[in-house]
This record gives C-alpha cells, sequence and structure tokens, in this order.
C-alpha cells in the first residue's frame, strides 16, 4: 500500500522507521497488537464489538476534523457494521463475534488508526494510540501478569479471568445486581466497560495534534488503570495493580 508507520512523535524511533523494512515490521507488530487486543476484551456480549464502534467514531470524528473525508467514511460504514452486530449480540448473547470477528474488526481498527496520521498532518500519531488505549493497556497489563503466571506453574495458554473487565463483572455487576439472570448481568457489565473506552477517545479527539497532552492523557490512562485493577484485587486504592499479592481484606472478601 505504501503506507506504513513512520511518524510517531518520538524523534530517534522516526528515524529508525525511516528504514522502510524496519517500518513494515514495526507496523505489522502494531497492527497485530491491536487486533489481539480486541481478541482478549472480547469477553461479555457486546463489550469487544461495543467498544470498537466506540473507537472508529472518535477516529472518524477525528478525520473529518483533519478533512479526510474518505477515511471518515470508512470508519462510519465499519462502525455501522458493527454496531448491527451489536444490536443482535447484547444484551442476551443471541450471536457470537468469535476469534475471527474479533481479529477481523481489530484488524480493521489498528489500519485505520496507522493510515489517519500518514494521511493527514493535523492527525498526531499518540492521538491514534490514544483512542485504543483501553484494549492496548489491557494487553500490557495481561502481558506483566502472565509473566509473573509463570513462577505459579502456570502456562501463557492457560485460561486468564483476572482481566479488567472479568473483575468488573464479579466486583461489581454482580454485587448490585444480584437477582439478575446470568445472562443479564452478563450484558450489563459491557456498558460499564463501553464508558471505560470511551474516555481516552474523547481525550484524543479534543487534543488530536498535541503531542505532549495526548502523551500525557495514555499515561494518566495507564495510570487510573492501575489504579481500578488494584482497587478490584486488593480491595484498596493502590497501585500495585499486577501484584496480585493478597491482603487481609482480600482474603476475608475472598
Amino acid at each position: 500500500t505504501g503506507v506504513a508507520m513512520q511518524a510517531t512523535g518520538l524523534a530517534p524511533l522516526d528515524w529508525a522507521l525511516q528504514f522502510i523494512p524496519f517500518a513494515v515490521l514495526f507496523t505489522a507488530f502494531a497492527v497485530g497488537g491491536v487486533a489481539n487486543a480486541v481478541n482478549i476484551i472480547d469477553g461479555f456480549n457486546g463489550l469487544a464489538a461495543g467498544v470498537v464502534v466506540i473507537m472508529l467514531t472518535g477516529l472518524a470524528w477525528m478525520a473529518a476534523l483533519g478533512g479526510d473525508y474518505l477515511v471518515a467514511q470508512t470508519c462510519w460504514l465499519l462502525a455501522s457494521c458493527a454496531l448491527g452486530f451489536v444490536a443482535i449480540n447484547w444484551p442476551m448473547g443471541r450471536i457470537f463475534l468469535g476469534d475471527g470477528g474479533a481479529y477481523l474488526l481489530g484488524f480493521l481498527v489498528a489500519w485505520v488508526a496507522v493510515l489517519l496520521p500518514m494521511r493527514s498532518a493535523d492527525i498526531d500519531a499518540w492521538a491514534t494510540i490514544m483512542v485504543c488505549a483501553y484494549p492496548v493497556l489491557e494487553v500490557g497489563f495481561s502481558v506483566r501478569r502472565k509473566r509473573k503466571r509463570k513462577y505459579k506453574g502456570l502456562t501463557p495458554g492457560h485460561p486468564d479471568m483476572l482481566h479488567l473487565h472479568h473483575l468488573i463483572h464479579r466486583r461489581v455487576v454482580r454485587r448490585l445486581f444480584p437477582h439478575l439472570s446470568p445472562t443479564l448481568q452478563n450484558g450489563l457489565t459491557s456498558p460499564i466497560v463501553w464508558g471505560l473506552a470511551a474516555a481516552p477517545v474523547v481525550w484524543a479527539v479534543t487534543f488530536s495534534n498535541n503531542t505532549f497532552m495526548l502523551a500525557l492523557g495514555f499515561g494518566l490512562a495507564a495510570f487510573l488503570y492501575a489504579a481500578l485493577y488494584a482497587r478490584l484485587t486488593q480491595f484498596m486504592w493502590c497501585f500495585s495493580a499486577v501484584t496480585l499479592k493478597p491482603t487481609r481484606r482480600a482474603q476475608t472478601w475472598a
């Protein structure tokens, strides 16, 4: 396509990305990472597809503001397809996305995120990274957690039920709505996570050409993710989100 990531706002990396083979490999890594990230968050009815709709809406908004109406129309088309799926999938789960659907949606979002800043000088590359902040952070924390799981004799292939959406389902939804059926509890998890995913998208659109504010926003998103994760696992406000060290209070609640 002649398009690859070559402008990240980080001078040393941008210099290396002028070497086309490296730029191609880096772009493939980034696109594959986002595709896997969307698959990882596909845990509850409507969750992954709803997050994709939110991310594509943010990308479409930025594209329109930057005058790239072709990318904006593409985003609206993809978002409409994903929204049609959400209408059937959420909240009762009458149809499922599956790995193929999740990987496809993640791949499409990732390529739009690569294309937009390369086509429009008014859109900072950090803006599209910020749009994808929730699934990207989920992958980052999952990788960190899997490294610690090795010490417990678990392999990366073992199911991981400690993603943020799993914790929100168990610690928040089930306690707030104990009398609802498991299917409805499943569906009610998604709107909470949609709200968490929408906040970075709004930040990205607001500061779409401000590298400092976008990098600051991503740092804040990571900080708040860690705080919330720690709260849900340690039952206290702290920032040891990846330690999973049991506390007396956590043992009591368990």
